[in-house]
């Protein structure tokens, strides 16, 4: 089973060694590595070359940001199941994709989640946050819940039925994926309860307040546009379960 790892990269000079390192030190070895560059004007994508020999696809060109990357690296796809890692994020063990693998070969499952740790971007060894999921049915997102999507991986045939990343959607764009897939859509997904991402503070839809009210309303506009009716009383409980999260 063929597993294609998509990173987008603008301008990650800081940590995408230990990105691409944390894929290519996988024990699980049949990866398809697509490493897509924004045009970075650092030197992100020289970086990048020098793991030339281990990475499968490697382009550099301008882009309507991360998730009209990420639509151009799912169109290159060729392997089963399609995973994200972030280019200043990490798989949690050597192990993980061994573990995503062979829970898709036990199930047969559409797609699979997993725990992912929130670390401080200078010391990755502190961790600020724990997104400890669990298994879920797709009623729960009308109730706040959600899985981490830095660790979802869905087979390829999923984008080609549903759709890949909308653009309308901004910083929302994943969740109103998720929205689409596992509330609209209801396609079968399993919890793999290991930690499978390490993620670095700092996200772009948390920088400053105005940025905030942005993706607030971005995450309405996809609740909306999926059709759960309860759409602010998810985002209020979208909010606080994140609390529970905190050490």
């Amino acid at each position: 089973m063929k597993i294609t790892i998509i990173t987008v990269v603008y301008n990650a000079r800081q940590y995408l060694q230990y990105c691409i390192e944390s894929v290519i030190e996988q024990d699980y070895k049949n990866i398809e590595y697509i490493l897509i560059d924004g045009n970075s004007t650092d030197d992100s994508f020289e970086i990048a070359q020098q793991y030339k020999e281990q990475i499968s696809i490697l382009i550099s060109e301008p882009d309507k940001g991360m998730y009209d990357a990420l639509n151009k690296g799912i169109k290159m796809a060729t392997g089963e199941i399609v995973g994200i890692l972030n280019a200043d994020d990490m798989l949690a063990g050597k192990d993980v994709i061994s573990a995503v693998v062979n829970l898709f070969r036990e199930t047969n499952t559409d797609g699979v989640y997993g725990d992912l740790n929130y670390v401080d971007k200078n010391n990755t060894q502190k961790v600020t946050r724990k997104w400890k999921s669990t298994s879920s049915n797709p009623k729960d997102l009308a109730w706040g819940w959600m899985p981490a999507h830095p660790t979802l991986y869905l087979k390829r045939s999923v984008f080609q039925t549903y759709g890949s990343y909308s653009l309308a959607f901004g910083s929302a764009a994943d969740y109103e994926l998720m929205l689409r897939l596992l509330y609209k859509n209801r396609i079968d997904v399993q919890y793999l309860n290991k930690l499978m991402v390490n993620m670095r503070t700092g996200g772009m839809s948390n920088r400053n307040m105005s940025q905030r009210y942005k993706a607030f309303l971005n995450d309405y506009k996809a609740l909306k546009h999926n059709q759960v009716k309860t759409a602010l009383l998810t985002l209020v409980l979208k909010k606080v379960r994140k609390i529970k999260q905190f050490l």
